[in-house]
C-alpha cells in the first residue's frame, strides 16, 4: 500500500511541525503519521528513506507523463529530483526552521520511457549552514543506469 492509500496527501500543519526536526518530520510522513505533499501520488512519487542529510524518493513514470517524443517529460525527472535534494537538506534542519529552493541545476544524460519500471532518487547534503544549504542527487532507474544528476541550493530560514 503506497502512502497516498494510507493517509489523504495535504499541506503539512505548521503548528503541528513546529517543535520538530526536518528528519523527525520527513520520518513520520514516512510512517504515515503525517499526510504526504499533495503533489506527490499525482505524480506517482513516494518517500522510500529518510537519513541524516540523505533521502530516497521511489518513482513511477507511466504514459501520463510523456513528451511528445515518447520519452518521460524533463519536468517529471526535475520534479523527483528537486524533492529528494530538497528533502535531503530538510533532513539536517533543526525545529522551527524551513527551507525555499534558491537554485537548482539538472543534468539529463539519458531518456526515461513510460516502460523503465520504478526509478530511485538518492540524493545527500553537501553543506547545511545557518541561512545556505546545497545538496546532490541521482535518478537511477530499475537497471541501475544513471537517467539524471543534479545539485541544488536552498535558503535557509527561521518559522518565527
Amino acid at each position: 500500500m503506497t502512502l497516498a492509500e494510507r493517509i489523504k496527501p495535504q499541506p503539512l500543519p505548521r503548528e503541528q511541525l513546529a517543535g520538530l526536526s526536518g528528519r523527525e518530520t520527513l520520518e513520520m510522513i514516512l510512517r504515515g503519521e503525517l499526510p504526504a505533499p499533495p503533489f506527490a501520488p499525482t505524480m506517482r512519487i513516494d518517500l522510500a528513506e529518510v537519513g541524516e542529510g540523505r533521502i530516497v524518493f521511489s518513482g513511477q513514470p507511466d504514459f501520463a507523463f510523456l513528451n511528445p517524443m515518447g520519452t518521460v517529460h524533463g519536468g517529471w525527472i526535475a520534479t523527483i529530483l528537486d524533492s529528494a535534494m530538497g528533502c535531503a537538506v530538510h533532513s539536517t534542519l533543526k525545529p522551527g526552521q524551513l527551507y525555499a529552493t534558491t537554485a537548482m541545476t539538472i543534468n539529463y544524460v539519458r531518456p526515461l520511457t513510460a516502460d523503465s519500471g520504478e526509478v530511485r532518487c538518492e540524493a545527500t547534503t553537501v553543506y547545511s549552514g545557518a541561512r545556505m544549504a546545497t545538496s546532490e542527487g541521482r535518478l537511477i532507474d530499475g537497471k541501475g543506469r544513471l537517467i539524471a544528476h543534479g545539485s541544488e541550493s536552498c535558503l535557509v530560514f527561521e518559522t518565527k
